[in-house]
């Protein structure tokens, strides 16, 4: 199993790329053979621009709290700036002090106290600044109708107490040629982390099918 840290995040912390650069430089730096890929959040946006570019290069996808983008234009738009503001406001006020406003949110409300710090674990203000900036949800086109031409069998997870991730998880679950929607019972958007047992056995299940 590998694992990357996304631009903006780790290691990669220096590295600038919108979705589609980050889908195109993830699968270069993977082996050449297909393979099944797997993400959460931002990554799982990444992952599902992977599956969109790069077909031939997976044999599964693993989707965890994905969204399909925004669809009204206008919606769009003012995520952008808000994001803009969140970036501005990351690098004005440091990474500390951000993650904890960050995990404040109702989002993570049922996230164990024991499980925050794994969650906040990317600390440069400028990578995750420009992370938002060019990657965030208001930069992603609305992908709903380019989902039908993913072929790939895909599982599409959210945490059953996570309702808006829930809904865009059946959708996309729906959407897809090949599609399986499951629920983390008694969990929220980071449902790896709140039950992280549950969520790899639903993985493995569907990885082994």
């Amino acid at each position: 199993m590998l694992t990357l840290d996304l631009p903006g995040h780790g290691s990669s912390a220096n590295l600038r790329a919108t979705l589609d650069e980050t889908a195109d430089w993830l699968v270069a730096s993977l082996p050449d053979e297909p393979l099944a890929l797997g993400g959460y959040s931002y990554g799982a946006r990444v992952a599902l621009h992977v599956a969109l570019r790069h077909p031939t290069r997976l044999s599964k996808l693993v989707l965890l709290g994905v969204t399909r983008g925004i669809k009204d234009g206008a919606e769009r738009a003012a995520r952008r700036e808000r994001d803009e503001r969140l970036a501005d406001r990351i690098v004005a006020i440091g990474t500390e002090a951000f993650l904890d406003e960050w995990l404040a949110q109702p989002l993570f409300a049922s996230l164990p106290d024991d499980e925050l710090e794994r969650a906040a674990r990317s600390r440069d203000a400028e990578g995750l600044a420009n992370s938002l900036r060019l990657s965030g949800t208001g930069t992603q086109e609305w992908l709903a109708s380019r989902l039908a031409t993913i072929t790939v069998p895909t599982l599409a997870l959210a945490g059953a107490e996570d309702a808006r991730f829930s809904v865009e998880a059946e959708a996309i679950a729906e959407s897809v040629q090949y599609g399986t929607f499951d629920l983390i019972d008694r969990a929220g958007h980071a449902a790896h982390l709140e039950q992280p047992r549950q969520t790899a056995r639903r993985v493995a299940r569907f990885l082994d099918s």
